[in-house]
């Protein structure tokens, strides 16, 4: 992988809208409030943690794309555009190349369950607005729309984990020219079914929404330095029985680490990580399960972390719901210079 460096970063999250609102939640480690919301047919409601209001309704809002479009499009292009800053305007003008990359778990599924609802409570009056919304690529369609970008455009559909491999691709379509500069996304909406469907497999978690993003050149940039040093390789286990074996493989690819760097982990303790000597922060236990929002939220938080001096470099773990193993690794560039040969 050729030199990749971040550029901006973006955030909507149950924190609030944009990446201050992320910090300030991250920085006390307290987990924030519980919302509610019904099950059909249980008088117990299930937890979530979901997305505040915006305090002052997005311009991008009033854009014909964007009016009835669902809340995961609604969140994924406010932490775009928080990371592409000023040079929104300079896509829109066609003066640079974007390269868009949204991954997701759940994709637009308040709409799908809305559509199957009023089907079944009276398929003559299902509204046939809602179909664009359940193709999982109308979230990237959507910002692309509205930014007036022509270059490429992906969508990759997995677990948590798929955000990191998002950063791969992205990578590779800077070193091959294929864009000029890319935003890598995750994002997922609030429903009840996710809610639901999540505590059948951890009884501890809390479904959340929201959107992270991170804006990636190949050049450095001219604030403050945060390089995307590497992405492991994705392990999963195949025969073995032994859950943390990926993840061993995956801690094997990256560095040993030193006290001044930060760990973001989708959980603490993990034995792969037995070895780390620096702080850990575990962004899901303060804001909630998000899938492969949450992996964004945590490689927004480390990237702010290195930009604002809190820590000389950070390594994002990810553990999936499909058990995929996979860790990015961030660095201050003046850092890696003088760590040269621990990375692979």
């Amino acid at each position: 992988m050729s030199r990749v460096f971040v550029h901006g970063q973006g955030a909507v999250s149950p924190a609030g809208w944009g990446v201050p609102a992320l910090r300030a939640s991250l920085k006390y480690e307290r987990p924030l409030p519980l919302q509610s919301v019904t099950r059909p047919g249980w008088d117990k409601p299930l937890p979530v943690r979901a997305v505040p209001l915006p305090p002052v309704r997005p311009a991008f809002l009033a854009h014909p794309r964007l009016r009835r479009a669902s809340p995961m499009t609604h969140y994924a292009v406010g932490a775009a555009l928080e990371a592409l800053g000023e040079d929104a305007g300079l896509i829109r003008s066609g003066g640079l190349q974007l390269g868009i990359v949204t991954c997701t778990l759940t994709g637009g599924i308040s709409y799908s369950r809305r559509f199957y609802e009023e089907a079944l409570q009276n398929p003559s009056t299902a509204s046939p607005i809602i179909f664009p919304e359940t193709v999982f690529n109308s979230c990237a369609s959507h910002l692309a729309a509205y930014l007036g970008s022509s270059a490429v455009n992906y969508t990759l559909v997995g677990d948590a984990g798929t955000f990191l491999q998002g950063l791969a691709l992205a990578a590779g379509w800077l070193d091959n020219g294929l864009a000029e500069a890319c935003v890598v996304l995750g994002a997922e909406e609030p429903d009840w079914t996710v809610a639901d469907a999540l505590r059948l497999f951890d009884r501890r978690a809390v479904h959340a929404s929201g959107a992270g993003a991170l804006y990636l050149k190949s050049r450095p940039s001219s604030g403050a330095p945060v390089e995307l040093a590497a992405v492991t390789d994705a392990f999963a286990p195949t025969r073995t029985p032994d859950r943390h074996e990926a993840a061993r493989k995956m801690r094997a690819q990256l560095p040993v680490g030193a006290p001044e760097e930060l760990l973001c982990a989708c959980e603490r303790g993990h034995p792969a990580w037995s070895d780390w000597t620096g702080k850990v922060l575990a962004p899901t236990e303060i804001l909630g399960e998000a899938f492969a929002a949450s992996a964004a939220w945590s490689c927004v938080a480390a990237c702010d972390a290195i930009a604002h001096d809190r820590c000389a470099g950070a390594n994002v773990s990810i553990t999936g719901a499909s058990v995929q193993s996979i860790a990015a690794r961030f660095v201050n560039p003046h850092f890696l210079k003088n760590q040269e040969g621990t990375l692979p």
